[in-house]
This record gives C-alpha cells, structure tokens and sequence, in this order.
C-alpha cells in the first residue's frame, strides 16, 4: 500500500495529473509559478508534489505516459522558478502510477535565494533607521539605529543620507539572522555564509537636493522590489510622489512602510493611511494594508498589482514582525545566467592593496574569479582587458557571483583613474559595442511648457548619467503627458546600451521616462 504524505506540511502539493496542452498555457502556467514559488518559501526552499492524486490526497494514478507529462511540466515550471526536480520516487497503486517529486531552489554560494530591495521615501521619514532595525532586531531607543549604514562623516553631522548606502538582511528557516554588530564585516561575512536567503537593501538619499542619487539607486541597481517609506506625523510629500513614480517607471513591485506611528494618535496614522491610498489608486495600484501575518498569503503572489502597507515602529518593533514575514517571503524573480555576464559600474575604490575595485549589481550572467572581462567604454569608446582578481558580497569572499548580486570586484590590468561611473565589466563574449546615439519612445511625466529639438536632459540608464541632446521624431513638440518618439545623441561619451533597456531622464522640473528601441551609433 502506497502512504501518502500528510498535506498539513504547507510546502506539499497534490496534483492529480499536469497536461503540457493544458498547463504551459501562459495563464495556467503564471498560476503554477506563483504557487510553487509559494511552496519553495515556506518549505526553505524545498517544494514536494505528489502527482496522481486529487486535492484530498486520494489516489487516482496516472498511466506512463501521464506520469512522464506530469514529471515534464513540473520541470518548466520549476526552472521559472530558478528551481530543478531533484528527486523522483515512482509508486505503483493497482497498476497505476502515483509519485513523489521533490523541488529544490538551485543553490549558489551557499545561500538559495537572494533578492535586491530599493528604499525610497522623503528625507527623515525613517529609511535608514528602517533598514538598522531590521537587521539589528532591536528597538531604536536612543535614535542611533540609522548609524550602522556605513555613515560618511559629513552625514553623521548632518543628520541626514547624501549618498546609495547598501545594508542586508539574512533569512535561515525563515527567521531572520540579527546582527549583534552591523559595523562588524566579520559578521557580515558570517551572515552570508550561513543564510538560505539574503535581502540586499539599496538605501536612498530623501533629500531633493540628492534626487539624481536617488534615480541612481533606482535605476542603476538591478532591482527586485521596491519598499517606499512614510512617517505617520508627515504622510505623504511631494518627494514621496517622486519616488514612487521611480519606481513605478522601473516596474517594480512596491511595498509601503509607515513608519512612525508611535509618535502621532490613531487620527493622523488613519489620515496618512488615506493619503497613501490616494496615492497608489491615481496610479493604478490597489493598496491593501496589512493587518496580521494572514494577509500576506493574499497578496504574496499579486504583488505586480496589490501594495501591501504595514505600520512599523522603530521605538516599539511594532509591525517588524509582519515586514520580516514578508521579506522572508518575497519571491525571488527568475535570472538568466546563461547569458554573458554583465555589469554597469557604480563605484570605484581604490584600496590599499589590493589596488583597483568596482561595485555595482550584476545585470546578467553569471562571474568568476579569475576570468578575463572586458572594461569600458573609455574617452576613445574603446573596451579594455582586465581580470576578475576577486570578488567580494558584503564583505564575503566568493568563488562566483550570479545575477542581481551586489559585489566589489577587484581588478588587474586598470588604474583607479582609468575607471568611472557608467562603464560596464562585462565578458568578451558580449562583444559590446559603444552607443553614441538612439531611438527611444518615452512619456514626458512633468515640464512647464514644452519639448522641442535641441532639449538636452540627464539620462539616467542604469548607473549613466550623461547630457543628451533630443531630436524629435513624430512630434513638433512634447507636453506633459505626451508620448513620443524620440532620436538621443549623449553630448560627451560613448556607453553601452541595449534596445528594450528603460531610463529616467530629466533636467530642472522635466522628468521623463522612455525605452530604447533602436541602436543607432
């Protein structure tokens, strides 16, 4: 007699039988993904599927040619899910076939899952301190949490952030791992070593002056969700609304934290709720506040369209139980690494011995010590050779490093000067060719009169931020709200770009967003 798995263990799945006719169609094969994504989470990333029965566990079976079927579905599904089939145990129940099929996230460096989180929001609304709490678990009494993000001098003295400062956060068994020192890089190593899923926090300068910083960490990082912060004693301001549209312009799923609720009464928390709500309805999302850790199975795959709002507390951790639920839940979005590794450049170091190092987040592809990478483009739109002499995450020495990971990578065969913001290190195989002109269809969001030949904004693509010149292609001019077909030629440098790749690009009030669609030179 065949004994089959009790179904209480929430990372188990019944299925009576899978047709590729009927379940690789796109919306039956979406509905699969999100499910199995749901079931890797909370089972650690391990899913088990008993196929040949129905949901209440009772044995139908299937024939050989069902159960290969079954057994093949899965496999689509579960490579969307950067997952594989690692175990099949075939039963016989009366001459029917029942099985058990265990599903595995594919492990890299130690870790399954890693995931790449955005904090937006206005100045002293609580970002940093957001991201200090989460990773220490310990109440902001003393208003300091916000230091352990590798402050500069001159922000401590400010009080405020002027530059991307990255931070992360470890999951084991779906508990998050606490730092007892976030200062320590020890421990930080320590930390990405021995978690099964590691969030890696982009932090965002509030302040207007620094909102070209900001588009950065947007649009600059290879981004997986977005988490847009509101005080409860402000609510939502004019560089909220600026965010948001980032974000938004990026396609990313968004999470809203109010933060602050110890300070004001229930009156004005209800009266930012409102504001937020406003907010995301005028921009067609659905905002859906979350009230205990059972709404989150509501909206944990419908994140695309629903924003979930959670109250926190930095002085009373209240709702940092619900935020850690959900970002141990976050499901990781499926990454090529078949393709030839890329990444755009963000930062430059020159560290005493070991000699050049860049960061930034790796676009695609997969990179190893060792290799031999291409640098570029220079002043001339020439690519250099360099070599990968090391990598590092978070102050964790690795072997290899897969897309949407943030790294320092150290380099041989490049001076410190030769290097800046905007390059790519990428693999010869890419064969990059500089772009010094393209065609784009973009959306002005905001101008005070109009866009005519000859504008030149910042275009922000990736970690470029470089003057173009404009010239229009469908148009006599563009308003706010005009869409348009758009020929940019950058004003001083050749950089590397692809056609579908999205941008912001703005100069004063003007701010637009655009996709490229032809390389041109």
């Amino acid at each position: 007699m065949v004994v089959i798995p009790s179904k209480e263990n929430k990372n188990i799945e019944f299925k009576e039988k899978l047709s590729s006719v009927i379940h690789l169609k796109q919306e039956k094969k979406q509905h699969l993904a999100a499910q199995m994504k749901y079931r890797l989470e909370i089972g650690k990333g391990t899913a088990i599927y008993v196929i040949g029965v129905d949901d209440n566990g009772k044995a139908k079976g299937l024939t050989e040619l069902e159960f290969e079927e079954s057994l093949n579905v899965l496999k689509v599904i579960a490579s969307e899910n950067n997952a594989e089939i690692v175990k099949v145990e075939k039963f016989s129940d009366n001459g029917n076939l029942l099985g058990k099929v265990v599903i595995s996230k594919v492990a890299t460096n130690g870790f399954k899952s890693h995931i790449v989180v955005v904090i937006s929001g206005h100045v002293n609304h609580g970002k940093s301190t957001l991201i200090g709490t989460l990773m220490t678990g310990k109440a902001d009494t003393d208003l300091k949490n916000w230091l352990f993000l590798d402050r500069l001098p001159h922000e401590i003295e400010r009080n405020l952030s002027a530059d991307l400062h990255y931070a992360l956060l470890g999951f084991k068994d779906n508990k998050p791992f606490h730092f007892k020192n976030p200062l320590d890089k020890k421990e930080r190593s320590r930390i990405v070593e021995q978690s099964d899923k590691l969030i890696s926090f982009v932090d965002t300068p509030g302040h207007e002056g620094f909102l070209r910083t900001a588009i950065r960490g947007v649009v600059g990082q290879d981004i997986d969700y977005g988490l847009l912060v509101v005080a409860a004693d402000d609510g939502v301001m004019n560089i909220t609304k600026e965010h948001l549209g980032l974000l938004l312009a990026m396609n990313l799923p968004v999470i809203v934290c109010v933060t602050k609720i110890d300070k004001v009464g229930e009156k004005r928390i209800d009266e930012t709720e409102a504001q937020i709500e406003e907010l995301l309805k005028n921009v067609g999302r659905i905002p859906y506040l979350i009230k205990d850790e059972n709404d989150l199975n509501v909206v944990i795959d419908k994140l695309n369209t629903i924003v979930p709002i959670i109250k926190t507390s930095a002085v009373t951790l209240e709702g940092y139980d619900i935020l850690n639920k959900l970002l141990s839940l976050l499901p990781e979005r499926k990454r090529d690494l078949n393709k030839p590794f890329l990444m755009f450049i963000d930062k430059v170091y020159n560290v005493s011995g070991v000699g050049t190092v860049v960061s930034g987040t790796i676009k695609q592809g997969r990179l190893k010590a060792g290799n031999e990478l291409l640098l570029g483009p220079d002043a001339t739109g020439k690519m250099r050779k360099v070599k990968a002499s090391s990598i590092e995450m978070h102050y964790h020495r690795l072997v290899e490093a897969d897309t949407g990971f943030v790294v320092g990578v150290a380099l041989r065969g490049v001076n410190y000067d030769e290097v800046k913001r905007g390059m790519i290190l990428c693999s010869p195989e890419l064969d990059p060719k500089p772009v010094k002109s393209f065609e784009a269809d973009v959306l002005v969001l905001t101008h005070p009169t109009r866009i005519t030949n000859g504008y030149e904004p910042v275009v922000h693509l990736f970690t470029i931020g470089e003057s173009a010149k404009v010239e229009l292609l469908d148009k006599e001019y563009l308003k706010a709200g005009e869409n348009g077909k758009v020929r940019f030629a950058f004003k001083y440098s050749s950089h590397y770009l692809e056609e579908g790749d999205r941008f912001v690009f703005r100069e004063g009030k003007t701010k637009g967003i655009g996709t490229v669609t032809k390389i041109l030179s």
